[in-house]
């Protein structure tokens, strides 16, 4: 029994360093409303251009491109999932509406949003402090104790960034020594400092 929980806090503690240390780059919100329009949209785009080639005797090559860009356009609803409102898109006219021009760059500007890296961190320590604390006993309370400190360094991390980058903000004369004053650090922490800026 005590053998399993010091491998869970482990692995607790492990997989939230990973997190916190890795950055958010591959972390996304969940699919808005507007985002899984936009991919139910696009496929209807891709199934009435491919038809409208077909119908208008395009090219083979063309007809074959828009089949294909219609197979794969279903990944995209596949994946964003389906929509509890389905915009108009019977026609190559109501696919060409205002409206759902406007819907394509609402999806467009959401799907560039990322989790902010320091709030995922947090939380993510915050969940394992949480776990830890359920497991109890003595390697409980050390994984507890060392996930509460590791938050308070990243916190600490986060203001040092923060000031440094308002003073090379405010003092853009002072950035290029600024810049030279750091350049003697090691590429893992220019790695950690990029990320945390990200």
């Amino acid at each position: 029994m005590k053998k399993t929980k010091k491998c869970e806090a482990a692995i607790v503690t492990c997989a939230l360093m990973c997190l916190s240390l890795a950055g958010c780059e591959s972390l996304r919100f969940a699919p808005s409303e507007s985002q899984k329009q936009n991919a139910w949209l696009h496929n209807r785009t891709a199934l009435v251009t491919a038809e409208t080639a077909r119908t208008e005797d395009a090219s083979r090559k063309l007809q074959a491109l828009t089949k294909l860009g219609e197979v794969q356009s279903r990944a995209f609803s596949a994946y964003y999932g389906m929509p509890k409102e389905f915009p108009q898109a019977e026609t190559a006219e109501d696919i060409l509406a205002e409206s759902n021009w406007q819907l394509a760059e609402t999806a467009l500007q959401t799907s560039a949003e990322r989790p902010d890296a320091w709030q995922v961190a947090d939380s993510a320590m915050e969940l394992g402090i949480g776990v830890c604390a359920l497991l109890g006993g003595v390697y409980g309370t050390r994984a507890v104790r060392f996930l509460r400190d590791a938050r308070g360094k990243s916190q600490a991390l986060q203001e040092i960034i923060a000031g440094n980058e308002l003073f090379k903000k405010q003092n853009e004369s002072s950035a290029a020594a600024f810049k030279q004053a750091h350049g003697n650090q090691s590429p893992q922490t220019r790695q950690i400092v990029v990320q945390a800026k990200a």
